[in-house]
């Protein structure tokens, strides 16, 4: 039986962890609370592939306000690049390491003159409004953004709260300055279907946008208020001026506010948004921001952000893990995001408005990536966050009937394979976690995991998903049979002995696919047969093919759920040692139209995707722990670093940053649910995690070093202990894990007692 977690309230949660303070007596010192953000930097995936949002935003919210560049492609899914020096408007929405892009909404640019109101492009200033800036002129830090716009002399500075941006603009003397509030640049993301602007009074105007991209029926309701009197307000469809309206409803909206200002006159802005209504925009205004104080709101954004670092302190002698480390906790807290006002009205995975006081509602669930590393890390630092977010999906799953596979603004994208929702409803199931309807969550792992959609229906008729009948259909099917297994747990938990037994049956579908004559999972057809022809393990052609961002390579491993299983499949702890070593000697070199997604190789080992993430957790299943240790180190020290270009693929709202922190602290959870992480390499030489309830979790590292990477020895809450494993209970109880490290593989993990058997 798991033990029950029962979570804290956030506000109780976030003085814990130090201790010492206390307000009842005033003799007793007040612990120093460490200034963790001067450690995060925003910058970090900025660059190469990363696709991380830059701009402010605090902890989960539902704005994320940032520059946006005018060019666009897959480096630009979040709308900056860092290679990029063009500025068309600081936008209230945006994705953050995506490999699609969406969002961007309510975009506002400060002006002075007449600019043509499109974004513009490369052949110069008179295509559009953009500015080019200076990097020295840039600053970014957590919860706030900075930067000089060259084109207008206009200083721009910015803040958030969870629902409203905070604009402050210093501009030059100027009788021609203007504010554009510009709802019809799509980039080439999607499509606005209606923009609606009104002027309320001299300093109000609000509106809405409602648009057709990734996500397919988008609408974002918001309200702007100025903090000094428009000299004027003028709307305008596309290029046209709609003279003497003070209103607009139409596909491109335009709206300029119109002043004269002083020399360095600053003028401010708060808009506010909402899911629901332009009226809800107006009082998470009132309630989040009625001031205008834009020092006290960057102030207040980094002790949110603080606050919530501090569930992770670390120590190490090296910046740059701390760099690293602080920067990729920001970056697993910009997703998944407020969907509710404050009121908790939110809109519905149906297109309906509802209500909840239950929990707060959540979206930007990416999840295909996020089940694999940062729920279960949520799990052990913010357990306080978990039962939103499995409300969240659980009030998706009644909407739309199933759970959510991506879910973007109260949409349902269906993007990537599997049925990845699943495995994170049953992780925190099995951990005992309470403030859900645990009945309702099993309803909806078994309903989700017996559609009919996306494969699923041919998975129930052979047993597989058969690739002459759908696309991608081996990663579908393991992804689907890895989920299977998550439900059997639950079940088995429950005691529904017929459903355990039927899911289980299912999840043993991974076999299907083997061809013991190669060894590589391969399409197989609906007559039972493998895909015919010599298989090419290098080979991914991007999504026309039986992998999903990934070649028979990667897929090879791709059997979290069963990994004592797929050594017997391959014929033994020896073969599948071998394999396993082979795979990061190979050739880094890719064959066919290869997926962009494939990225950060180690030979084979795929870094810079989600299918692999797993796989160096592997080898202590055969008693190998030590060839973990060194190939985590391997990868948090060569294919992590604090660059622009520190990411090796895309961030994917937190999952890559969520591997990170995850085997920095030692561990990493390779089964879909249920908690037991696996021991790596801690790079970190001491951690204090806040685990909730009150309880602290230490990890030290004793004599780690750059060399010492192999443990030695552990003990845990001072008793021996040989286990390669640690259990999520153990974790969430707080106590004392002591690494002992040294410089050469020693027989820690190795005998049979001591290794992880995976759970059937």
């Amino acid at each position: 039986m798991k033990m029950v977690r029962k979570i804290m309230h956030v506000g109780v949660l976030a003085g814990l962890l130090l201790g010492g303070l206390t307000a009842c007596n005033q003799s007793t010192p007040v612990a120093e609370v460490p200034n963790l953000t001067q450690y995060v930097d925003p910058y970090i995936g900025s660059g190469d592939h990363g696709h991380v949002f830059v701009g402010a935003n605090v902890p989960y919210g539902m704005v994320q306000l940032g520059p946006t560049n005018i060019h666009t492609g897959w480096d630009w899914v979040s709308g900056y690049h860092y290679s990029d020096s063009t500025i068309f408007g600081f936008s209230h929405l945006h994705l953050s390491g995506t490999g699609i892009g969406d969002l961007l909404d309510i975009l506002v640019m400060p002006t002075t003159g007449s600019p043509k109101l499109a974004k513009g492009d490369d052949s110069g200033y008179d295509s559009g409004m953009y500015s080019l800036f200076n990097r020295k002129n840039e600053v970014v830090k957590a919860g706030y953004y900075g930067v000089k716009l060259d084109r207008y002399n206009i200083g721009v500075e910015l803040a958030a709260t969870e629902r409203v941006g905070f604009h402050k603009y210093t501009f030059p003397k100027a009788d021609d300055a203007a504010v554009v509030i510009n709802l019809a640049d799509a980039l080439n993301w999607d499509e606005s279907l209606e923009g609606y602007l009104v002027q309320e009074d001299e300093t109000t105007v609000s509106g809405y946008r409602y648009s057709k991209g990734w996500a397919a029926d988008q609408k974002v309701f918001f309200t702007a208020k100025f903090s000094k009197p428009l000299k004027g307000f003028e709307l305008y469809e596309g290029e046209t001026l709609a003279e003497g309206k003070k209103d607009l409803t139409a596909k491109l909206v335009y709206g300029r506010a119109l002043f004269e200002t002083e020399e360095n006159e600053d003028i401010y802005l708060k808009l506010a948004v909402s899911p629901v209504s332009i009226e809800n925009a107006k009082l998470n205004m009132e309630e989040e921001l009625p001031e205008w104080d834009f020092n006290a709101t960057v102030t207040d954004a980094d002790v949110k952000w603080n606050n919530e670092l501090q569930k992770a302190i670390i120590e190490s002698t090296d910046q740059s893990v701390l760099r690293n480390f602080y920067t990729a906790h920001y970056h697993t807290m910009i997703a998944p995001s407020l969907f509710c006002d404050v009121n908790n009205d939110y809109r519905g995975a149906d297109g309906k408005n509802y209500n909840n006081e239950i929990f707060k509602a959540h979206t930007t669930f990416s999840l295909w990536d996020t089940y694999r590393a940062a729920h279960p890390l949520m799990t052990i630092i913010h357990p306080e966050q978990v039962p939103d977010m499995i409300n969240s999906m659980l009030y998706i799953f009644k909407e739309q009937g199933k759970l959510p596979v991506w879910h973007l603004v109260g949409n349902e994208t269906d993007c990537m394979v599997g049925n990845p929702g699943i495995p994170v409803v049953a992780d925190a199931y099995l951990k005992g976690f309470e403030g859900f309807d645990r009945d309702l969550a099993y309803q909806a792992l078994k309903e989700s995991a017996l559609q009919d959609d996306r494969g699923l229906d041919q998975y129930k008729v052979f047993g597989y998903i058969p690739y002459d009948k759908a696309s991608e259909s081996v990663a579908s099917g393991l992804e689907y049979a890895l989920a299977d297994w998550a439900v059997a747990q639950v079940a088995k938990e429950r005691g529904e002995t017929e459903d355990y037994e039927y899911f289980l049956n299912r999840s043993n579908s991974f076999k299907s696919y083997f061809d013991k004559s190669i060894g590589f999972m391969r399409g197989i057809d609906s007559k039972g047969n493998f895909r015919p022809g010599e298989l090419d393990p290098y080979h991914s052609k991007h999504r026309e093919d039986d992998y999903t961002e990934g070649n028979a390579w990667h897929y090879r491993w791709l059997v979290p759920q069963n990994v004592n299983g797929l050594v017997d499949l391959m014929g033994g702890e020896d073969v599948f040692i071998q394999n396993l070593d082979t795979l990061f000697l190979l050739s880094t070199e890719l064959s066919g139209d290869a997926s962009p997604d494939i990225s950060g190789l180690i030979g084979q080992y795929v870094q810079g995707n989600e299918p692999s993430h797993h796989i160096l957790y592997m080898y202590p299943y055969v008693g190998q722990q030590w060839k973990t240790a060194q190939r985590v180190r391997e990868v948090l020290t060569t294919l992590y670093f604090d660059a622009p270009a520190g990411l090796s693929g895309n961030e994917d709202c937190g999952q890559m940053s969520a591997w990170y922190m995850l085997s920095a602290l030692g561990f990493y959870q390779v089964e879909p649910a249920g908690g037991r992480y696996i021991f790596g390499s801690p790079i970190v030489d001491k951690a204090t995690l806040n685990v909730g309830n009150g309880n602290v979790f230490t990890i030290l590292a004793n004599n780690n070093s750059k060399e010492n990477i192999y443990i030695q020895s552990v003990t845990l809450n001072g008793q021996p202990y040989t286990k390669s494993f640690i259990e999520f209970d153990d974790i969430a109880a707080g106590g004392e894990l002591v690494f002992e490290m040294g410089n050469t593989p020693s027989q820690f993990g190795v005998n049979l007692e001591d290794r992880p058997v995976s759970v059937q």
